[in-house]
């Protein structure tokens, strides 16, 4: 069950909802997509002219939501090669590979314990309306999942967001380019079962908490939900990581 939020907000989500362009239905059908998909590895999209018609848009406002993630760091382009989802690799990729063959999903969940939380207290006071609405469509993201890959998309999603509201361009950068260490050490290898996450699945209730703490504009409780939600996945890398080795 999702807190309510502040009704500054509520007020900003209805306008939107009553008033949508065809580029920002553009947008909304690509980020349903984006949540529903299993991508490829590199998460590399459709060419143009097949998204279009895969989404029900033009291409021109295709194009306008393509660039308005770019904008927001959420995917990236290189000419010649096509358009992926998830943040730019690092202009230092041969510092990236260094780490990454150098560390381990537990040193990776150490620095975002570091991290995370910060970014989480001061999103709940930067975050804006549509930052909040997108985290709430996140948590519909998860639980409609159909697969782990769908859920670690919404996942991924959900934590970026939470980084983006902070308002910290510093910090963002942070984020990213832990998440590109994180990518690069392969984080599903410790992942062995199947299918779809449970209806129970803890993540769930913890995320819940997050969003509704960042949408009360508590700084304090965010910042001890984000860390009490990364301990717990935490321990439960150590415990699959255990029985791997038994």
């Amino acid at each position: 069950m999702l807190c309510p939020v502040k009704e500054g907000d509520k007020l900003l989500a209805f306008y939107r909802s009553i008033y949508v362009t065809t580029a920002e239905g553009a947008l909304i059908q690509l980020r349903a997509w984006l949540a529903q998909r299993d991508l490829p590895t590199d998460g590399r999209l459709p060419p143009e002219r097949e998204f279009a018609d895969l989404l029900g848009v033009s291409r021109g406002d295709l194009r306008k939501a393509l660039a308005k993630l770019e904008r927001n760091g959420e995917l990236w382009r290189r000419v010649g090669k096509g358009t992926f989802f998830g943040p730019k690799p690092s202009d230092e990729l041969s510092v990236v590979e260094t780490v990454a063959e150098q560390s381990n999903p537990i040193e990776v969940m150490d620095a975002r314990i570091l991290i995370e939380p910060m970014l989480c207290g001061e999103a709940a006071i930067h975050a804006t309306g549509i930052h909040i609405e997108e985290l709430n469509g996140c948590l519909d993201a998860q639980r409609a999942a159909k697969t782990w890959r769908q859920y670690e998309n919404a996942d991924n999603r959900l934590h970026r967001v939470i980084a983006l509201a902070s308002g910290n361009i510093v910090l963002l950068a942070l984020f990213d380019q832990l998440n590109a260490i994180r990518r690069a050490i392969v984080w599903g290898r410790l992942r062995h079962n199947l299918g779809a996450p449970p209806r129970d699945h803890h993540s769930f209730a913890q995320h819940d908490e997050i969003v509704c703490a960042i949408g009360q504009r508590d700084q304090e409780r965010a910042t001890v939900a984000m860390h009490n939600h990364l301990a717990n996945v935490r321990r439960g890398l150590l415990s699959s990581a255990k029985s791997s080795s038994e």
